[in-house]
């Protein structure tokens, strides 16, 4: 309506209705994009680096002097812009999927890891007290106490990481993909006007960041109940 008012032309914002038939009838090739970018692309890599950041900070929990040394290198890479790295890892591992998730895994990897670090120092005193009075050993007190207190701050950092994985993944497709990506479609689309395929696009992103966020939320529910963030 406000558009028809407004006499707003269909190469700046075109009209809602178009962008609806534009979906319905792009849906083969919206759902080889979506494929390509967030399957491929953006999960493999969210679940790559998250993995590898809670491997990591068991190791840097067990021995505290690699803390000193890689979390400055984590908070400097983490402000890297992607706009810089992405054009190297698309070049080092080159213009299919794998190079988006070694972006993702970039991306996601210091943000995760500084959380899950934090979360495995939260456990309190008190508590680690009585593990050692009942004699526990490392693995015990880690598994039953120390990860438990961690997974609030574990799951807050995977929050984090599920947005930075479908940007990061769209984004480096800007600078190289095949014929199919949800990036690569965004960037061809604006060049040829189609602003209603690239408007589809963005929605079907935002379905999907938004789907991705909320299955990470229900499962925090599940697994940190007794949380106080947690009560209502």
């Amino acid at each position: 309506m406000y558009k028809r008012q407004f006499n707003v032309s269909a190469v700046i914002l075109p009209a809602p209705s178009a962008v609806f038939i534009k979906l319905l009838n792009s849906t083969a090739i919206l759902w080889i994009d979506f494929v390509q970018t967030f399957i491929k692309g953006a999960l493999s890599g969210f679940l790559l680096g998250c993995s590898a950041a809670l491997f990591v900070a068991l190791i840097v929990d067990r021995f505290k002097f690699l803390e000193r040394g890689l979390l400055p290198i984590g908070n400097f890479m983490a402000a890297l812009p992607i706009i810089g790295t992405a054009p190297i890892l698309v070049r080092w591992f080159g213009f299919d999927w794998e190079s988006k998730a070694a972006v993702v895994t970039v991306m996601v990897f210091f943000p995760m890891l500084i959380n899950a670090i934090q979360g495995l120092q939260m456990s309190d005193t008190i508590h680690r007290d009585l593990m050692r009075t009942y004699n526990a050993s490392y693995f015990q007190t880690l598994i039953k106490l120390r990860l438990s207190a961690a997974m609030p701050f574990i799951f807050n950092g995977l929050k984090i990481c599920s947005t930075l994985a479908l940007i990061g993944a769209i984004v480096a497709e800007f600078f190289g993909s095949p014929i199919k990506g949800m990036g690569f479609r965004i960037s061809s689309e604006v060049g040829r006007f189609a602003l209603d395929m690239v408007w589809a696009e963005i929605l079907v992103a935002a379905m999907a960041g938004c789907l991705f966020y909320g299955l990470i939320v229900i499962i925090e529910r599940q697994l940190t109940f007794w949380h106080p963030s947690q009560q209502k």
